[in-house]
């Protein structure tokens, strides 16, 4: 069962100048990485974190302790942390709301999960559209330094770190951990091949880490208030999935679409979807009936209006055919959305962001985009949907077919779209295309002069 809990993440936010020094110091900031750096070894913060069960609230769900374990410390040379706040997932704004509104919880979290992974230089990778949190990060850093937070021998110890802030150039791609490490490098940022995995072969082809913004942030608390405090919240591992390895501690959703309340809130792990949008985001807007929602960033895919059940944790969301629980940024569309048109507007996106260094991904999302171009201007065939999960089912990571999961999270919505409201794309293309929706024969593509939608 899923605990109540008061909020920790979110318990600065509000508060006068929450995003200052002083402000964030009187509510007792700090006074963890004080505590550990004089009493605690780097092992020994990393064996909290892994005791604890956290997993990377990132979008893939690895657990941190164990990605740690991974770094090489028999190789010469330094280890690297880079810290992915580049978030570009559509949907999700939790991070955002972290760095504007208490950017020094997330650099104390940094801090810690350098010094227990011995890196003496991070690398704070923010996304080029968060303007605010540029500001406040940069003045955080800056605030840091002077305190002696930073830099060498900090606080009298022997322990030094360097904290870098780098802002991407708006692309998605740099979500991705080693598409972040090529943009951090100067390259285009096209994912490597893995292996060798950035724990032994990173950035300048040395060990390095790569975490999330609220990842970090969930150190902070741990290293803080210990790891069965952490097990204490969300939902333990299923006895029957030997996969499974748990949900644990607070998580920020983010809620956006057609609620009454949308924002980022804080909860444990687990709570089901329809009392996220209840109870937190005040039901659907406007008296309407929720059709469906994307349970965490548009790459995760669609639960139907009948599935909102679904607990929100790293393991339930599957069994309702979505890629995963992603960011946990929730989008909730209403009965007047047509399921054609969010299709449409999803293949737009990755279209536009694969990185084309894959030829299944940049093919495949750009003809996906091109059919229901095609099926908007009243020219789509029922044959059409058979073409879109084909390319929707060997697309991907999963599949073994590209090097990164940008194609894998185009496919599920058009995997979840297509199965899951087949009769109103069904219905949509017979009335927009009366005589030739049961085409089979291959049709002309269109010309830009055809690129107006059917109403």
């Amino acid at each position: 069962a899923v605990a109540s809990s008061e909020p920790v993440l979110l318990a600065n936010v509000g508060r006068p100048d929450s995003h200052t020094r002083a402000a964030y110091e009187a509510a007792g900031g700090y006074r963890t990485w004080r505590g550990v750096l004089a009493r605690q070894s780097p092992a020994e913060v990393q064996e909290l974190v892994r005791a604890s069960g956290l997993r990377g609230r990132g979008g893939a769900g690895f657990p941190t302790g164990q990605k740690w374990s991974f770094l090489a410390q028999d190789r010469p040379g330094p280890i690297y942390f880079c810290l992915n706040a580049d978030e570009s997932e559509p949907g999700t704004f939790c991070n955002r709301v972290l760095m504007e509104l208490d950017p020094h919880q997330v650099l104390e979290g940094l801090l810690l999960s350098c010094y227990a992974t011995q890196a003496a230089t991070a690398y704070f990778y923010l996304r080029y559209e968060y303007p605010l949190a540029y500001r406040r990060v940069e003045a955080a850093i800056a605030e840091c330094y002077a305190a002696g937070y930073l830099g060498r021998n900090i606080l009298g110890s022997s322990y030094s770190l360097d904290v870098f802030l780098h802002r991407g150039a708006g692309a998605y791609i740099c979500g991705e951990e080693t598409g972040l490490i090529e943009s951090l490098e100067g390259k285009r940022a096209w994912p490597r091949v893995k292996p060798p995995f950035p724990a032994v072969e990173g950035l300048f082809r040395q060990p390095t880490v790569v975490n999330n913004v609220e990842t970090v942030a969930c150190v902070k608390h741990i290293c803080e208030r210990g790891s069965a405090w952490f097990r204490s919240l969300g939902v333990p591992p299923d006895p029957a999935n030997p996969r499974d390895s748990g949900s644990f501690g607070p998580k920020l959703y983010c809620l956006s679409g057609h609620v009454a309340r949308p924002g980022c809130y804080e909860a444990p792990l687990g709570i089901p979807l329809d009392e996220l949008i209840e109870r937190w985001g005040g039901g659907v807007w406007q008296g309407r009936r929720a059709k469906a929602a994307i349970p965490g960033g548009i790459s995760t895919g669609l639960l139907r209006h009948d599935e909102f059940h679904c607990r929100l944790d790293f393991a339930d969301p599957l069994k309702f055919g979505c890629l995963g629980l992603g960011t946990a940024g929730v989008v909730v569309l209403d009965e007047h959305v047509s399921m054609v048109d969010f299709l449409h507007n999803s293949c737009r996106f990755f279209a536009h962001e694969s990185c084309g260094q894959c030829t299944p991904c940049r093919e495949g999302t750009a003809w996906a985009l091109r059919i229901l171009d095609r099926i908007r201007a009243g020219r789509g065939r029922w044959q059409d949907l058979e073409l879109l999960l084909e390319i929707g089912d060997t697309l991907g990571i999963i599949p073994g077919t590209t090097i990164c999961g940008l194609a894998d999270g185009a496919a599920w919505p058009i995997k979840n779209a297509i199965r899951k409201f087949r009769d109103e794309f069904e219905a949509y293309i017979r009335a927009s295309n009366p005589d030739g929706y049961l085409e089979t024969h291959p049709v002309r593509a269109l010309d830009d002069r055809h690129l107006q939608v059917r109403s």
